[in-house]
Order: C-alpha cells, then structure tokens, then sequence
C-alpha cells in the first residue's frame, strides 16, 4: 500500500494531485502545519520533520521530486513521466524540478506572511524580493508556454509539479500578466485530479487569495 503524509496547501499536494492523476490505490495520512510534524513517531518517516513523506516499497521519500519520477517509472502506463530512451526525458527532468525553483520563493513568502506571527518579524523588503524572483520564474514559463499547450508536448507530471507550485505562488504573485502562463494554469487546474486535491476551507494554510508584497496587518 501507497501511504501519503500530507498537510493542506503544502508541496505534498503535488505528490497528492499526482496519484489522482495516475488513478492508483494509496492511503491518505493528513497533517496539520505545525509542531506536529515533530512527533518521534512521525520523524521515523521523515527525519526533517516536513511533508510530504511517501511510504512505498517499505521505505519512505521525503522529497517530492524524487516521489514524481519513482511514481512515474513504478506506473508508467500514465505517460505521466517520460523513459529513460524517450527524447523529452531531460526536459522532462528539467521541469519537474524547476518546481522547487518557483517553491522556494512562495515558501519564503508564507514564511513572511503566514508563520511569522509579529509583524516585527516580517520584512516588506523580503517580501518584495521573493514576489519579485516569482516573477523571473513566471517569464521564464511563459516563454514555453506562449508557443504550445504545455511544458512538453502533451500533459505530464512535469505540469503537475510546475503546476502546483504555481497554485502557491499565486498566492503572491499574480499571474495574470503573463497570457501563455495564465492559460496553461487554467487549462490543468480544470482537471479532476487538481480538484480532488484542493483543500477544504477548514483546512486551508492561506487564509486569504493574495497577500500584497507591502501590506503588513
């Protein structure tokens, strides 16, 4: 059995929305965001303490990519991932890890807006910078996805991982400027599997849409 530790509005909803792609039978383990993810029994599985954690073959992942490419090569019937001779195989790798290039910023982001919980913690100038470095990150995309329908030539997980960090991302930096990006995102966020891993309102980490790089409460 396939067992997923996940906590709403985290990277491990794009490990999520991929086993709703790839249709396969998994236990869904949820956490809240917090000192919960100390527990010992807990850090067995995942030594940092974070999620997502993926439990399979007798062993747990705890880095997503690394969950993206096992999973795509454990189900390859998908054509989710990309084989080892396939031609898109490095592009593919490529974007699937470009993913944590956009995370890293929307990360830096709910640190400042979300965690941190005094204002005298936050700094507008940090925020302004990581919205800015979501931006560079948007142009890059958007220079693909202005010339076709998504990162490679037909839906992948590479869409799925891009994809996800986007979702996150939004929440500081809107895309709505870049055309080819904005339509792409439409375009995968209409999948039945990007729905099945939304969070309820309940559970939410983001309690707001957007959070404006200046605004301090």
């Amino acid at each position: 059995m396939i067992t997923l530790h996940h906590a709403p509005q985290t990277r491990s909803m794009r490990t999520l929305w991929l086993l709703y792609e790839l249709q396969v039978e998994f236990k869904l383990v949820k956490h809240a965001f917090g000192k919960n993810l100390r527990d010992p029994d807990y850090l067995k599985k995942s030594i940092a303490g974070r999620v997502p954690a993926l439990e399979i073959d007798g062993m747990a992942l705890v880095e997503s990519g690394a969950m993206t490419e096992v999973l795509c090569e454990r189900f390859p019937h998908s054509d989710l991932g990309r084989g080892f001779d396939d031609p898109e195989r490095a592009m593919w790798l490529q974007w699937v890890h470009f993913a944590e290039t956009v995370s890293q910023h929307a990360a830096a982001l709910t640190q400042q807006h979300v965690v941190l919980y005094d204002d005298a913690m936050r700094s507008p100038v940090v925020m302004k910078i990581e919205a800015k470095r979501s931006e560079k990150c948007y142009e890059a995309l958007e220079t693909v996805l202005t010339k076709q329908d998504h990162l490679l030539r037909a839906f992948s997980a590479a869409d799925v991982s891009v994809g996800q960090a986007i979702y996150m991302a939004r929440h500081f930096a809107p895309i709505e400027a870049y055309s080819g990006l904005k339509a792409w995102y439409t375009r995968i966020t209409a999948r039945p599997a990007f729905r099945k891993s939304l969070p309820g309102r309940e559970d939410r980490l983001y309690t707001q849409d957007f959070y404006p790089a200046w605004a301090m409460t």
